[in-house]
């Protein structure tokens, strides 16, 4: 019998409580309140979920293609090129989680085609490290990568200096000889057009066969660095001492973090500062609940003293209020999650629709390294911005609720 009466009266409360958010005409106002309340709730959830996933797939992106192309763990030698013999990287090839150890030449230069002429940065690797290595394989739009005369170039290069491969380009190095005093240059077959999808990368790389590049830098057998790689590059600054170890002393070490820390870091606490900031909007969009509740105890005085007088409790009364406020959150909150899901996995086709209308590319590859908007929704981010979003109603809606309860029914008639 208890219980029958105690779901009766939860019934009854569920029913009050959704009936005072349907305002009558008079009580407009309240209505309009609570409506600004649902969509800033909706509208900073979304725009909150939307940012955090694009910093998540910017972050995400720009990590996995960096660390494609300069390996987990880096020595570099500190006065210019060094041997790198088949000894000392079979010995780094025993450190735990080890999968290759590559040597590599690093240098810069100048391209020239027809009318074109650019600084490139020349990556050299042995054909067969390059073939295994899945940003630069992956990254092949058209022909092959570098082997022998035939070098690789990034796609917006070969864009802007309309070169095809098969063309013949012209690479002027640095490097001065010690007879003409003129820097060397020689002509190279472009034999394939790779798109890495930074920005960077895709104006400036040039991919070399790292024999020929040895040959033409005139540093004999020597290379720039030794890149090692993991199965998960979070073993890389776990075991970068065991690297160290295993290499001469003459060399420096470093791990992925060690050598993007800072720009990783710079990404992070942007991150931080625009989820508080956009965080401030859920929480102003509390406020009017508060606000809106407020005006809704002081206009529903009359209806909470007759239900006082019929035996309602304070309890019964600051359920209703409570699940009258809590609904409005509830219900931003699962619209907020639903479109800002929605969209983040639809970012990059936002931004082409943008552009379209407006004319104006809202991320632009040559500020933001990355050729297209990149997103990555986080379930647990997710999950986080819901229940904050939550609590955050919850207590909006206390105060009102116990303003509520705590309404004297004599007082309440005396003046209606």
């Amino acid at each position: 019998m208890a219980d029958a009466k105690s779901r009766m009266f939860g019934v009854l409360e569920r029913w009050i409580a959704f009936r005072y958010l349907g305002a009558r005409r008079q009580e407009g106002f309240i209505s309009v309140i609570a409506g600004f309340s649902f969509l800033g709730i909706a509208l900073g959830v979304a725009t909150l979920i939307i940012s955090l996933s694009v910093f998540n797939g910017f972050q995400r992106d720009l990590l996995a293609r960096v660390l494609g192309f300069q390996g987990h763990v880096v020595a570099i030698g500190g006065s210019g090129p060094f041997p790198a013999s088949n000894t000392l990287m079979d010995g780094v090839r025993t450190v735990p989680g080890v999968v290759s150890v590559m040597p590599s030449l690093d240098a810069q230069g100048l391209l020239s085609h027809r009318e074109f002429a650019g600084g490139v940065l020349v990556k050299a690797l042995r054909p067969a490290d390059m073939a295994s290595r899945p940003a630069f394989a992956g990254s092949l739009v058209d022909g092959t990568l570098a082997e022998g005369d035939g070098i690789a170039i990034g796609k917006r290069m070969a864009e802007q200096g309309h070169i095809k491969v098969g063309d013949r380009v012209t690479i002027l190095s640095p490097k001065v000889d010690g007879q003409g005093g003129s820097p060397r240059s020689r002509a190279f077959t472009v034999s394939g057009i790779v798109a890495l999808g930074v920005s960077e990368f895709d104006n400036t790389l040039v991919l070399m066969d790292l024999a020929t590049a040895q040959e033409f830098f005139e540093v004999e057998d020597n290379v720039t660095a030794i890149e090692v790689n993991f199965a998960d590059p979070a073993l890389a600054p776990l075991h970068v001492s065991d690297v160290a170890q295993r290499l001469p002393g003459s060399l420096f070490v470093r791990d992925w973090q060690q050598v993007n820390g800072a720009f990783f870091g710079f990404i992070e606490t942007q991150r931080n500062v625009v989820s508080l900031i956009l965080g401030m909007i859920v929480v102003v969009a509390a406020f009017n609940i508060i606000s809106g509740m407020i005006m809704m105890v002081q206009d529903k005085g009359r209806e909470i003293a007759i239900l006082r007088t019929m035996g309602a409790g304070r309890g019964t009364i600051l359920r209703i209020f409570l699940m009258s406020g809590a609904s409005i959150g509830m219900a931003g909150t699962a619209a907020g999650l639903i479109l800002g899901v929605v969209l983040s996995g639809h970012m990059e086709q936002l931004r082409q629709l943008v552009k379209a209308a407006t004319g104006v590319d809202p991320f632009n590859s040559d500020i933001y390294f990355l050729s297209s908007l990149p997103s990555f929704t986080d379930p647990w981010q997710v999950a986080q911005v819901g229940l904050a979003s939550v609590a955050l109603s919850l207590l909006a809606t206390l105060y009102p609720s116990w303003r509520a309860a705590k309404l004297d029914p004599v007082e309440a008639l005396r003046y209606e």
